[in-house]
């Protein structure tokens, strides 16, 4: 708590000097189920003048709809958007005109990796304790996809920036993820990388060309969430949107 509202004032100090006057600052998944979240957020109005808004699981999710269509033209048949955060993965099932179902599951990749990956690389036994925990906990996902069937996944930002790299980094050296806003790879692309992640330690996975060292240690979890949706749900397609809920934040500032 301490460091980072030694963080906020220093960041508040900095844009002063270049005369902003107004802030949105947002929070999701550690402020919402942090037990002095609430406390924190006036903490930190008193002491800045920033106030905080706490976005709520639904909330996100929408949030992260309008970041992505910003990025990519949709279908209008449905398509799932994945977006997995440190604490909490929110999945929309949507097309270009509306949501069909949004539901944000406080299942992220810290919380995953802290529960299951005991050993590094991850166990087999580790993996199949894991899917079993996704089955029981993404029932919703699972009984919204049978009501709104799609084959299409849009991954966005964070693990899926890693599987593009990697991807790219074999077969479009010249491809700069900070160019475009979307883009689709084919999905054994994604099982290369997935293969790559289960079958190395920390030390292997963070040379494997592409990787991104502050998900080095996230990714492995992340990708076997990945796996498991591509599996259950039949996935045959994968567009990826360096878009996501910072986007979506802006995109309802500027409308």
């Amino acid at each position: 708590q301490e460091r980072g509202l030694n963080a906020l004032i220093y960041f508040k100090d900095i844009i002063d000097n270049y005369g902003v006057k107004t802030i949105k600052a947002t929070a999701t998944s550690a402020f919402r189920n942090a037990v002095n979240g609430i406390d924190f957020k006036n903490l930190i109005k008193e002491e800045t003048g920033i106030d905080i808004e706490i976005i709520y699981g639904d909330r996100e999710a929408e949030l992260i709809y309008k970041g992505v269509k910003t990025a990519l033209e949709m279908n209008k048949s449905p398509e799932l958007i994945m977006d997995i955060g440190g604490g909490s993965v929110e999945f929309i099932i949507c097309n270009k005109d509306e949501i069909f179902w949004k539901q944000s599951f406080e299942i992220g990749a810290q919380r995953l990796l802290d529960k299951f990956q005991k050993h590094d690389p991850i166990l087999l036994s580790e993996i199949e304790e894991l899917n079993s925990f996704l089955e029981l906990n993404l029932k919703p996902l699972i009984e919204a996809a049978e009501k709104f069937p799609t084959q299409c996944l849009i991954g966005a930002s964070g693990s899926f920036d890693i599987v593009s790299e990697i991807y790219h980094e074999i077969h479009n050296p010249e491809f700069n993820i900070h160019k475009d806003a979307s883009w689709e790879i084919p999905l054994e692309a994604f099982h290369h990388a997935h293969s790559l992640f289960i079958s190395k330690n920390r030390e292997d996975r963070i040379l494997i060309p592409g990787m991104i060292p502050m998900r080095v240690d996230m990714i492995v979890v992340a990708s076997c969430l990945i796996d498991f949706v591509i599996s259950k749900l039949n996935i045959n397609r994968l567009r990826i949107s360096s878009y996501a809920l910072k986007e979506g934040v802006l995109s309802e500032l500027i409308n």
